[in-house]
């Protein structure tokens, strides 16, 4: 019996149960245990192959821009995955169209390109005057694996490599949309406009649609709940569940670093070419009804275009690894269900739903630090406050109070809640905030048929900058303490008449604008690093005084 015409029937007699329902609905449940570093998207197409729904996508590419940012796609990335460090793609640029190529050929959605703001796709810096300040997560700076000095003149590459640990505070220009090409993807949706980013970058948030489905990348080995409340414009009948899941330096014989290296460019000692085995997608037909049903799937149905030119889903075959567990084939967990076993579990489940969820209360911030804060809030039930709530969503605006009205507008929080009892105290980390800045945080509940509760709100203001001034010459200036010491202007000098006038002088520059700051941060706090910068720096200022003699 179809869905509809089943749920009609059981309306009447729900109406006259001693606990009448204010909504009945269907929610279909998606189960899967991801391995280490992956980047997944969750789909929902009928039979026919009509696309109906995205469900769930990581949040690299649903809220971070992985797929429509400034840069080429074959850029060098790194470090290389590492679950123990938390290292997963930290570079700020390239438009990795190669993450999801399945989906996002079928989705029937497109936005204008992301470029870098003086449309030079081939360059990692760029100057001060375009480069805005980066949140972290989820990008640092490009860096060398063995501290090649071509790639940032620094001897810290190697432990920043090895340890996963970000500088402290990185620039990057953000780009700006196109106005003839387009993308696939959708652009980041966490930034906040700043004075040196392209006014595009205000449009950002509201170009993407994806950020109420967002998720953190999950942890490997760590199960995995897709919800998906059907909507009642939806028809039962016969549907397909797909997942695509993406990794980066996932190598085999067929797809490596030799086959696919970097590209030739500047900045090419910078990290690692990164592509190896493209995305591999695993389906599960199933169907919408009235009543419970379960369906599995144990091996994957094929992979994407390996640079993400189209959405063909080529079917398996030799070139996709299928005996290590977290590579290719088997980048999702075989997980037993009683007897059977399974990589994707699909349920319909039909559900009764009582009343709405309850208000959280009690929200605050704690340890608030320059970029980051804790919030704290009291959990509150299902139905009112029965039982646990499904999920928690939370959002974030800076410098203007978050309402009912423009909740669904603001950024959403990367943070997974587990919802536990009515009465618990949550926690959840707010990462990726800039200095000085006031925010306004929102918490809503939502129960089984995804209804919401009201949002609580509360407010908080981010502390001082922990580096310096972002002018003048940051590390000369950190070094002697002031942008008029004379060592200084005699630097300033040279950089205005002599290296900006070169193709490689102006790379050095930007080089230095981009990510100098986070280096004077270091310098500036330590009067032992202050002498040493000094007298690393001494030689230089002598042979530049020489040039003009």
């Amino acid at each position: 019996m179809p869905s509809a015409a089943r749920l009609a029937l059981l309306a009447p007699l729900l109406a006259f149960s001693p606990a009448a329902a204010d909504e009945e609905c269907v929610n279909v449940k998606v189960d899967l245990v991801p391995t280490d570093s992956l980047q997944m998207v969750v789909w929902l197409e009928k039979a026919d192959g009509t696309f109906v729904d995205t469900l769930y996508i990581t949040a690299k590419t649903g809220l971070y821009g992985l797929g429509n940012r400034p840069g080429r796609m074959d850029f060098n990335s790194g470090p290389i995955p590492n679950p123990v460090t938390g290292v997963d793609d930290m570079w700020p640029y390239g438009r990795r169209v190669n993450t999801f190529p399945v989906w996002a050929h079928r989705h029937g959605m497109s936005w204008p390109e992301v470029q870098f703001q003086d449309g030079f796709e081939d360059n990692l810096s760029h100057s001060i005057s375009l480069s805005s300040v980066e949140g972290t997560p989820p990008y640092c700076r490009p860096i060398s694996n063995d501290n090649d000095q071509q790639c940032w003149p620094g001897t810290a590459d190697k432990v920043i490599w090895d340890t996963g640990t970000c500088a402290t505070v990185v620039y990057t220009d953000k780009g700006r949309l196109s106005p003839s090409k387009t993308s696939l993807y959708p652009p980041r949706a966490d930034v906040t406009v700043q004075s040196e980013d392209s006014d595009d970058v205000a449009m950002f948030n509201m170009l993407n649609p994806f950020d109420a489905i967002t998720r953190a990348t999950p942890a490997g080995g760590s199960p995995v709940a897709i919800n998906w409340p059907v909507p009642r414009t939806v028809e039962g009948g016969d549907y397909v569940m797909f997942v695509e899941a993406s990794k980066a330096f996932d190598f085999n014989a067929t797809y490596n670093d030799t086959v696919y290296p970097g590209p030739m460019v500047s900045y090419k000692a910078c990290g690692l070419p990164y592509r190896g085995q493209p995305s591999v997608v695993y389906r599960v037909p199933f169907k919408i009804s009235g009543q419970h049903e379960v369906e599995l799937a144990t091996s994957y149905a094929g992979y994407g275009e390996v640079n993400g030119a189209n959405g063909m889903l080529f079917p398996p075959d030799a070139t996709i690894t299928t005996d290590t567990p977290g590579s290719g084939a088997l980048r999702l967990q075989l997980v037993a269900d009683g007897s059977a076993m399974f990589r994707i579990r699909v349920q319909n489940i039909p559900q009764v739903d009582y009343a709405p969820p309850g208000m959280p209360s009690d929200l605050e911030a704690m340890n608030v630090s320059s970029t980051s804060a804790v919030l704290r809030f009291v959990e509150s039930g299902d139905d009112g406050l029965v039982g646990p709530v499904t999920s928690y969503e939370v959002r974030v605006r800076a410098n203007e109070e978050i309402t009912e009205q423009n909740f669904a507008d603001s950024i959403p929080v990367i943070s997974t809640v587990t919802p536990v009892q009515p009465g618990e105290l949550a926690m959840i980390e707010v990462k990726g905030l800039l200095p000085e800045t006031d925010y306004h945080i929102a918490v809503r509940a939502l129960d089984d048929c995804y209804k919401g509760s009201p949002i609580i709100t509360a407010r908080f203001t981010t502390g001082e900058r922990v580096v310096g001034s972002v002018d003048a010459c940051f590390v000369a200036t950190a070094a002697y303490g002031s942008v008029m010491a004379n060592d200084v202007s005699v630097l300033r000098t040279f950089r205005n008449s002599i290296l900006s006038h070169s193709i490689l002088g102006e790379l050095a520059v930007e080089t230095y604008y981009t990510f100098g700051p986070a280096m004077a941060g270091l310098i500036g706090e330590s009067e032992v690093l202050r002498a040493t910068a000094r007298a690393a720096l001494t030689p230089v200022i002598e042979r530049v005084r020489n040039l003009d003699r």
